[in-house]
């Protein structure tokens, strides 16, 4: 049985382009593909008869030799011609490259992409990490503030096309747009970039000045950053679009702007909440009083000691803490006293503390029963 004309095959003419026969392929196998012709016994000789003309008429040099000779060209009746069979014929043992055309020019719209380097032409731009660094009042506060980016922009000179005076790309004559080739090892069909085009399916004849065809250029550009209250160390703030540029017009990335709060000298944070160790005296800690703390929205606290007072003894300023980030109730602030021994005394003040201590025997509980177990201890050793 004779084969039928390649072009009466895909519904073109003799004088279609690259893109209108591609085009028809894809028409027909979308159409003939078995699984959705199950009740269609001659869908499958179909769709392969399809496949076979496609192998042919995609490639340049050998829709030149059907252009001349027809089938005869490789049924090997012309002598240069691959033999069927040999993987280059379009009736041999060319399944691989048949294969992949089925999935990428069939399916390849479905998984959110083109076939070979066409998703790649106008490639989207990186994301930009920026670390900023704030003090502990501003992440209180909340501020707005204005950073430097240095990025990849939009070329202005060609309007990031890459082409002198803003031409659109032209097809890569080598992969027709394809952004891979092919070559045939053995039974095997090899698939690799393009080394033209490096995978982009087009190629820039003049290429821009200014940007050497990439259609950016690197510059650094002022962004001004919304900051808000409650940030802590290791917050991530998004700006979509502010990242770099794509390639050749593709759109840009996103700018992810990574938040440091830096240490405070008076206060120690915790989430929302903040700790402040206050020194105090040791007739401050034993008499008790008030004393006056900072706190972190520039105000004062005024805090009781009770008297008696020990080092480490905390007491809480409620709502004095940092706001939530998300929403909520602000933390509170943590006053820890640290009760300071005195030092460099007169003498008129050792003599008062030690008749202070010969007064003292019964108001130093804690050390009155340490030294009881010590003797407690060096008693059983004896035994």
């Amino acid at each position: 049985m004779s084969k039928r004309d390649f072009y009466d095959v895909l519904g073109v003419s003799r004088s279609a382009s690259a893109d209108e026969i591609k085009k028809a392929y894809r028409k027909k196998a979308k159409e003939l593909h078995p699984d959705r012709n199950a009740d269609n016994p001659e869908a499958e000789s179909q769709f392969k008869e399809a496949n076979e003309a496609y192998e042919v008429l995609k490639d340049a040099d050998k829709k030149a030799a059907y252009d001349r000779f027809g089938h005869a060209a490789f049924d090997g009746g012309m002598g240069g011609g691959p033999r069927p069979g040999a993987g280059g014929g379009p009736g041999g043992a060319d399944f691989q490259s048949a294969f992949s055309d089925v999935f990428d020019d069939l399916f390849g719209d479905f998984m959110g992409g083109q076939r070979g380097g066409g998703g790649r032409r106008a490639a989207r731009g990186s994301d930009l990490r920026y670390n900023l660094r704030v003090t502990l009042e501003e992440a209180y506060n909340g501020l707005q503030k204005t950073i430097n980016v240095p990025t990849a922009v939009a070329c202005s000179t060609c309007s990031g096309t890459g082409a002198e005076g803003g031409a659109e790309p032209v097809s890569c004559p080598t992969c027709s747009g394809m952004g891979k080739v092919r070559a045939q090892q053995g039974f095997f069909t090899v698939e690799r970039t393009c080394p033209t085009c490096s995978g982009l399916g087009q190629i820039i004849k003049n290429p821009c000045k200014s940007c050497g065809g990439s259609g950016r250029v690197e510059k650094d550009r002022a962004l001004s950053v919304n900051i808000p209250a409650g940030v802590e160390t290791g917050t991530r703030i998004r700006l979509a679009g502010e990242g770099e540029a794509g390639l050749r017009g593709g759109p840009p990335g996103d700018l992810y702007i990574f938040i440091d709060v830096a240490r405070h000298e008076l206060f120690d944070r915790d989430g929302t909440n903040l700790y402040c160790k206050v020194p105090v005296s040791m007739a401050k800690a034993a008499l008790g009083g008030a004393i006056e703390v900072p706190t972190i929205d520039g105000g004062r606290g005024r805090v009781q000691i009770p008297a008696g007072s020990q080092s480490g003894r905390q007491m809480r300023l409620r709502s004095k803490g940092m706001p939530a980030l998300r929403g909520g109730a602000p933390g509170d602030m943590f006053i820890e006293l640290a009760v300071e021994t005195p030092v460099n005394l007169t003498s008129r003040q050792k003599e008062l503390l030690r008749e202070f201590e010969d007064l003292s025997e019964d108001n130093n509980p804690a050390m009155s029963s340490f030294f009881s177990s010590v003797k407690s201890f060096w008693d059983s050793m004896k035994g």
